[in-house]
């Protein structure tokens, strides 16, 4: 107790010196958390090469092209204009901003919010502008290629920008959208010096396109900026090389003025000074005649294919390079494809997404939360990268790894991927929270799913003796135990995959759930994919982790018992003896080795975990069973009783599986139903009236258990895959009750759109911004569509003989 007692001053101490003395920064900084700002709107850009978010006012405001690394900063120079002329004249020109910004001030600031409206449907936003006293209409659609089962455009770098113009006067009108853009972030590196801009076009198979090249040139992770225009009958591009941001922009203000047009100079810029900071514009103008509608097509690319991380000591191939080269100069070509292939991917985008829009059953808050918080997948610090040509399959495995067959030929062709625990807490593929997440990627992109359950297996069967301290209890112990599944694999201000575990708070090689969540997946992954050679992959490995986690079983009931501190994904909140949550994802698993020992034809593994799950099935029950739901532990402690909210996760996943019900069925049907009913009546309509979701622990008599931190917190990701759990098991109107509250709390309460935090309580205290675990969202779909017997797992997987 004492040794958890004096966590603030070793936290203390480590942050100090991490941030401060070795100026890096700290992969959770419970010192300086990111300040809310509520602006936030549909990022840019696709699966792992980078994003850039805009603001629901149009601002450019929340930029990663540095994997894993977030600013926070608006560059106000980032903005879109439209120029109006009629017979020669211009009538109208103005920013499409609200802003009244101290630079740029020859510019006309100040658009009025009440005649522009955002909407936004990831991965696409619309943002409407009804141009004051014009009688003109604009909508700017933005599109991003985020396509499921698309491993090609949906790795790269790019979003477009459709105008449509709308023209309800009786004359033509010639109408310009200008696309202005700062070279860079609006960081410090911005002014560092020797950055240039250039101007360029690009025609292939007779369509041609016309911009410009800003190219940042930083020592580390340099990359180019493209913003770039459609040309087509009727429609002109023009550009402005350079221009400085920092001034008054008056020359490039009266230059769109005169005739709504830029005079595209040639050359290149010169590179800038040091502290000096440049931008550029790219204009495209078309004529709309009287009651008609026309079209502009604008894009921004970024092309950043070589990157290093924060050791710098490997250099990694972003996925898109396999298609564009890594050499730096793919702009033009990215921005080419983008201009001339959105179309087809918005056909795809809505193939996808109609059915489900177009369901009258389903709720419309549902329906945004489903595809809004999506938005993680390429927003959480995603990086999608190639293997090295010349890696082996000894590089990858390690001096352990012998056995995993497919790993090359799958990493090889599919690359490896890697996403953030959460903006603020900074790891990559932290996996007792991605144990949720999965089901985003399992049924939208199955291949990253499986590329990402071969990268932990290596680690799984690999150590790290390094001795470490932990920050939480003060011991030292070794970074990473051999048949354990890590934590992470890495903090990108780091090396990650080269040295994972980058989380110091726990040593996790004690926690109860993470080898089992890696066995859960890997039976949930085969039984939606039918992946065979994955599972016989992968069987070795579920059935090292399950030895290892065997050792938990201290008393030989057949149930693993926690250690009497935080050895869980909820990790501030002690669990001692058999509990609900560790002891339910055990049955479960246990329950999948034997489905998974039949399919391989493994008759004695299969008795072994046979045996194990009959004794365990008992043991649970006469512990943890009080009559109505699962107790929180066994432990006889003043919060034994509470009511967990997530004491269902071993079923929600079992049912998942089809394995919730006849020989399989692991958990009493009735017990089930009975458990979910009191979470509804107690953790859900028993706290804030019913409208913020279920509570992580609530105490029999009504009142949220606080004895921990995140006792009496919401998370939403827990949630969302507790309303699954309700919908698989018939509480349907239940289930969307209580994962709208969260829904209704975070994107209309709290301002918190595009930002989804891990948790909240009842009066508005929030932890941990733009988190990984809500994408358990997808499992609230798929629970949906098994009970409309339309999900691809309704049929049965093959059997799979254990040798080939």
């Amino acid at each position: 107790l004492l040794s958890y007692l004096s966590f603030p001053c070793r936290y203390f101490r480590w942050w100090y010196k991490k941030t401060r003395i070795e100026k890096k920064p700290a992969f959770i900084d419970l010192l300086c958390a990111v300040p809310l700002q509520q602006i936030y709107g549909c990022p840019l850009g696709g699966i792992g090469g980078g994003t850039i978010t805009r603001g629901w006012r149009g601002e450019f405001c929340r930029w990663q092209l540095n994997p894993g690394i977030y600013h926070y900063e608006t560059v106000i120079a980032d903005q879109f204009t439209v120029c109006l002329r009629c017979k020669g004249q211009t009538v109208y020109q103005q920013v499409l901003s609200v802003e009244r910004p101290s630079t740029l001030q020859g510019w006309n600031w100040g658009y009025c919010g009440h005649y522009a409206f955002y909407h936004a449907l990831y991965p696409r936003a619309w943002m409407v502008y009804e141009l004051p006293g014009q009688n003109v209409v604009l909508t700017c659609r933005q599109v991003s290629p985020v396509i499921p089962h698309d491993y090609k455009d949906s790795s790269l770098p790019v979003g477009v920008f459709i105008w449509e113009v709308e023209n309800g006067r009786d004359e033509d009108v010639d109408v310009s959208i200008m696309f202005s853009l700062q070279n860079g972030t609006g960081t410090k590196d911005d002014r560092s010096g020797g950055h240039w801009n250039e101007p360029f076009a690009f025609e292939k198979e007779g369509e041609r396109i016309a911009g410009v090249l800003l190219h940042h040139c930083t020592h580390v992770n340099p990359f180019t900026l493209a913003i770039s225009a459609r040309e087509k009958a009727g429609t002109a591009v023009t550009h402005l090389t350079a221009f400085n941001p920092a001034g008054s922009g008056r020359e490039v203000w009266q230059d769109l003025l005169q005739d709504g047009r830029l005079d595209s100079p040639a050359d290149k810029s010169s590179p800038t000074e040091k502290g000096e900071v440049t931008a550029a514009a790219v204009c495209a103008s078309c004529r709309v005649p009287a009651r008609g509608h026309r079209t502009l097509e604008l894009a921004l690319a970024w092309d950043m294919p070589r990157v290093h991380f924060g050791s710098k000591e490997k250099l990694h191939l972003r996925r898109y390079t396999r298609f564009f080269g890594s050499g730096g100069d793919a702009a033009p070509a990215l921005s080419h494809h983008a201009l001339t292939h959105y179309e087809e991917w918005e056909r795809k985008i809505e193939a996808w997404q109609k059915p489900i829009l177009e369901n009258s059953q389903l709720p419309s808050w549902y329906k945004s939360a489903l595809f809004n918080e999506l938005y993680f997948m390429t927003d959480g610090g995603t990086i999608w990268v190639e293997l090295p040509p010349d890696c082996c399959a000894e590089d990858l495995q390690g001096p352990a790894g012998a056995g995993l067959s497919h790993l090359l030929p799958v990493l090889r062709e599919y690359g490896r991927f890697a996403y953030l625990e959460g903006q603020e807490y900074r790891m990559y593929n932290t996996y007792d929270v991605h144990f949720y997440a999965s089901f985003a990627l399992v049924m939208l992109w199955p291949k990253l799913q499986i590329s990402l359950q071969y990268d932990i297996a290596v680690t799984v069967v690999n150590e790290d003796v390094q001795p470490r301290q932990y920050l939480m209890c003060g011991q030292t112990a070794q970074v990473k135990l051999k048949n354990v599944v890590p934590h992470d694999i890495g903090d990108p201000a780091d090396e990650p995959w080269q040295r994972v575990n980058a989380y110091l708070m726990h040593d996790t090689a004690d926690w109860k759930d993470l080898n089992l969540k890696f066995v859960l997946q890997v039976y949930r992954d085969y039984y939606l994919t039918h992946d065979s050679l994955y599972l016989r992959d992968m069987w070795p490995v579920c059935q090292a982790v399950m030895e290892s986690e065997l050792k938990f079983d201290t008393d030989n009931d057949g149930l693993i018992e926690n250690g009497g501190f935080a050895d869980q994904t909820y990790d501030a909140w002690v669990v001692n003896g058999a509990s609900a949550y560790c002891g339910g994802l055990w049955l479960a698993a246990v329950c999948v080795m034997c489905k998974m020992a039949e399919v391989l034809g493994d008759a004695e593994v299969q008795q072994k975990y046979t045996d194990i799950l009959s004794k365990g099935k008992e043991a649970f029950e006469r512990m943890l069973w009080n009559g109505k739901y699962y107790n929180y532990d066994s432990s006889g402690s003043d919060t034994s009783s509470s009511i967990m909210s997530d004491q269902c996760a071993g079923q929600w996943f079992l049912g998942a599986c089809g394995l919730d019900q006849g020989e399989f069925e692991v958990f009493p049907k009735s017990h089930v139903v009975s458990a979910l009913k009191t979470i509804f009546e107690k953790n859900v309509m028993s706290f804030a009236g019913g409208t913020m979701g279920a509570v992580n622990g609530m105490r029999p008599d009504g009142v949220p258990d606080t004895s921990s931190v995140q006792s009496n917190e919401v998370w939403i990701g827990v949630v969302y895959a507790l309303a699954a759990t309700m919908i698989q098991e018939g509480l349907v109107e239940e289930g969307f009750h209580t994962a709208q509250g969260c829904y209704r709390t975070v994107w209309e309460q709290l301002g918190m759109a595009f930002q989804t935090p891990e948790a909240y309580r009842e009066k508005k205290v929030y932890r941990s911004l733009a988190y990984m675990r809500p994408l358990s969202i997808w499992s609230m779909q798929l629970a949906l569509e098994r009970r409309a017997g339309q999900a691809p797992a309704s049929t049965q997987p093959p059997q799979v003989p254990i040798h080939p």
